[in-house]
């Protein structure tokens, strides 16, 4: 005898919201209300005194924001969003950082990604890695793990020995 059951639910299926998911999805929500206040005021006060590192900021802003929303929509179009800007991030940390180093007259003040997000503790830096480990490691459902249309009626039908 067959179990319905399997045929009318879908697959159980980790989601990017579990576990260590959700300390992620908090920690990158964080970093995103702080780089868009600190970007805020920074462009709002004394834009003229350092542009590049305030424009560098609001763009840390929207990464983060665009990051925390595409990690916790389900999807494959959330997830391909996410991995963009989750390796976005990365590339901002890593160029900005450097630059920061070898040419900190670029950078009259710091940003979000300066010295390697050292004004946030590292958590810039380390981030990154991390959330592209927890999306390698929770890809989205695939379309043979989902029930295909009408497999639920179908199932419904059978069960009842083929009568609506």
């Amino acid at each position: 005898m067959s179990d319905a059951r399997s045929t009318t639910e879908p697959a159980a299926h980790p989601g990017r919201m579990s576990g260590i998911g959700r300390v992620l999805v908090a920690v990158y929500a964080v970093l995103a209300l702080a780089a868009t206040g600190r970007s805020f005021t920074q462009i709002v006060q004394r834009f003229d005194e350092a542009p590049l590192a305030y424009t560098l900021s609001a763009l840390a802003a929207v990464v983060y924001v665009i990051a925390t929303i595409a990690l916790v929509r389900p999807g494959r179009t959330s997830y391909r969003v996410a991995w963009a800007t989750i390796v976005f991030e990365f590339m901002g940390v890593i160029v900005v950082g450097t630059l920061s180093i070898i040419r900190p007259d670029l950078f009259p003040d710091a940003t979000v990604w300066s010295f390697f997000g050292m004004g946030y503790l590292f958590i810039p830096l380390v981030l990154p890695p991390l959330g592209m480990w927890w999306l390698a490691t929770h890809p989205p459902r695939t379309d043979a793990a989902a029930p295909a249309p009408g497999a639920a009626s179908d199932a419904r039908r059978a069960a009842s020995g083929g009568h609506s």
